[in-house]
């Protein structure tokens, strides 16, 4: 990767509509301006609403966390976002991911062993990115075991990690020295 397109500022050189929205983002659950939000901050509203909508999803979702985190690899890995997969893959293993299922993830295979909530939200995550809809099916599995909120917060979850692996493979954000990158599929 090369350097980032989108300079990181200091709260110095912001103006008072970035500063206050950087303000936020660092008086809240991340407490860093690292990740998407030195290029979010560029555009300070979209930048403030996708931070709430961050916020929400990570750290309010009503899935279970090592669930959230089986979708947001699913995410990282179809966008081959390097500084997502980093970050998440380390956060999923800690939330009882197995190592195998990520490193199948990872190589663009299909995970064995995994059990039926994994296997119910795996589906539904490959199969809204793939088809861009999903079967009744794959949506009931979900919805049986996680009600219609379940259903919205995996929505919600897969899309703001897709405008997070977007944002950040736009700016190269890049993984720190020494961190295994993942190979491109396509």
């Amino acid at each position: 990767m090369t350097t980032q397109r989108f300079r990181p500022l200091s709260l110095d050189e912001m103006t008072p509509e970035q500063r206050r929205v950087a303000e936020s983002i660092l008086a809240g659950p991340r407490k860093s301006l690292s990740g998407p939000f030195s290029a979010l901050l560029y555009s300070p509203e979209t930048g403030d609403r996708a931070q709430k909508l961050g916020e929400q999803v990570r750290f309010h979702n009503f899935l279970p966390e090592k669930l959230k985190e089986l979708a947001i690899l699913v995410v990282a890995r179809h966008w081959t976002a390097q500084f997502e997969w980093y970050a998440h893959h380390r956060m999923a293993l800690q939330a009882g991911i197995s190592p195998a299922i990520a490193e199948a993830i990872a190589a663009g295979q299909h995970p064995e062993g995994m059990d039926v909530e994994e296997t119910a939200i795996y589906t539904f995550a490959t199969e809204l990115i793939e088809t861009k809809e999903v079967s009744d099916a794959t949506f009931k599995a979900v919805a049986d075991r996680f009600g219609q909120q379940g259903v919205v917060d995996l929505i919600a979850t897969m899309g703001y990690y897709t405008l997070v692996s977007m944002t950040l493979n736009v700016n190269r954000f890049p993984i720190p020295e020494g961190a295994t990158p993942l190979e491109k599929l396509r």
